[in-house]
């Protein structure tokens, strides 16, 4: 594939158009700049008919994606299950969900993946020798492996309190990771400053604007896996925004090309943790104004922060969807993990838990109703978290070898099931 479907760079606020560069916002307005694509060249091009052919991986929209030829980094990347949950349903007393489990994602296991496959394919398109990032943490894991993979050289700055996990799961592939002792707001902005004085691809700075394109595929895996529709509701995690922003735009795109129906738009869901919830709150309170979290305070870090680039876009797509935002508490969030794991065998890390407990609690207010379809995305693995579930994990019972005694330990362990099953915890 050597044509290119990207016009350009357009501000999501004046629509000003610039060029394909790296570039991040206006300078008119310092509104976000976003990919500008020749839609008309796409649906020339685009079928359904071709794309089944393709091998399952986010590239087989590869007209939707803002690269120019074929992917260098991350050719492996997107193709993750759908899947039907119906003993998770019962539980919640719905009758049709699914997971979209991003959670085995190749691969660091996160969606993250997605976003950095585009940004450092577009990174090498530039020129760019040395790429990096702000991070809470799976995003640091994917550009440090995608970047060892394409022989880049990475520069990772991270908050000082992320959990050992995935500062692990970074280091291990040999990039530069700097811990800072502040918020991912300050981390994020001295990675800024970085970008412009060393001129570095940072991926969720200066290639932001396509960087967040890779968001998108996650959208049109489920429609593909739906059969061409879409759920009644999808609920997506929140942190900088842009997700639910993306997966919004991906059944827009869908609706243009004539691919989808105009009147197939499901309510768009969003969740935060209690401990960082500026869009939440916002949702809830009926303001299009987002108020920072300064200290943000949830076991949930890959969603803690507190100024989201993408507050202001995610609150629209909620509110104009239809959908609702909730902010479960730390304990509802390990009581979702505990759930997902003990019905579906899939084990979410902490933000899959903040997306599954809002679900919870968008069904007790009444807001998805039992007969509707549900979309419930899970975006990083549990390996990850491993910490956030210590204290709510009972330490396995230790008995001698005998016979004996693994017969009154089974006869303890169906008395006390009688009184309460796995699922009712």
């Amino acid at each position: 594939m050597g044509r290119t479907y990207v016009k350009g760079l357009k501000c999501r606020l004046c629509g000003r158009a610039y060029p394909k560069e790296p570039n991040n916002f206006c300078p008119e307005d310092f509104g976000p700049l976003e990919v500008d694509y020749d839609y008309d060249a796409i649906r020339a091009d685009f079928n359904l008919e071709a794309v089944r052919d393709r091998p399952r991986t986010m590239w087989r929209y590869r007209e939707l994606l803002p690269i120019d030829g074929d992917p260098t980094v991350g050719q492996l990347v997107g193709g993750t299950p759908l899947v039907f949950a119906p003993r998770l349903a019962r539980e919640l007393g719905l009758e049709n969900v699914f997971i979209k489990n991003d959670a085995v994602n190749f691969p660091t296991l996160s969606f993250k993946d997605r976003v950095v496959s585009v940004a450092l394919s577009k990174a090498k398109e530039f020129g760019f020798d040395v790429v990096g990032c702000a991070s809470t943490g799976n995003l640091a894991n994917s550009v440090a492996a995608n970047s060892a993979a394409a022989g880049l050289t990475a520069y990772i700055l991270i908050p000082a309190n992320l959990e050992l996990a995935k500062v692990l799961g970074t280091q291990v592939y040999g990039a530069h990771v700097v811990a800072i002792d502040g918020t991912y707001d300050e981390v994020n902005r001295l990675c800024t400053q970085i970008a412009f004085k060393f001129g570095w691809g940072f991926v969720n700075i200066n290639l932001r604007a396509y960087y967040a394109e890779g968001s998108k595929s996650l959208g049109y895996e489920v429609a593909e896996d739906l059969g061409w529709d879409v759920p009644d509701h999808i609920v997506v995690p929140m942190a900088g925004g842009s997700l639910i922003c993306k997966v919004e735009k991906a059944f827009r795109e869908l609706r243009e090309l004539g691919i989808l129906p105009h009147d197939r738009v499901p309510k768009i869901h969003g969740a935060q943790p209690a401990g960082c919830n500026p869009i939440v709150r916002a949702v809830q309170e009926g303001t299009d104004v987002i108020r920072p979290i300064r200290h943000p305070r949830t076991i949930a870090k890959s969603l803690a922060i507190g100024d989201p680039a993408d507050g202001y876009f995610a609150q629209a797509v909620i509110r104009e969807s239809g959908g609702w935002a909730e902010d479960p508490t730390d304990e509802e969030i390990v009581d979702a993990i505990r759930l997902l794991a003990e019905t579906e065998g899939i084990f979410a890390e902490t933000a899959g838990g903040v997306t599954l407990a809002a679900t919870k609690r968008l069904v007790q207010s009444g807001r998805i109703k039992r007969d509707e379809t549900v979309v419930i995305c899970i975006t990083g693995n549990g390996l990850k978290t491993q910490d956030a579930l210590l204290p709510a994990i009972e330490r396995p019972a230790v008995i001698r070898a005998s016979l004996d005694e693994f017969t009154r330990l089974l006869e303890s362990h169906e008395q006390h099931e009688t009184a309460e099953t796995p699922l009712a915890r």
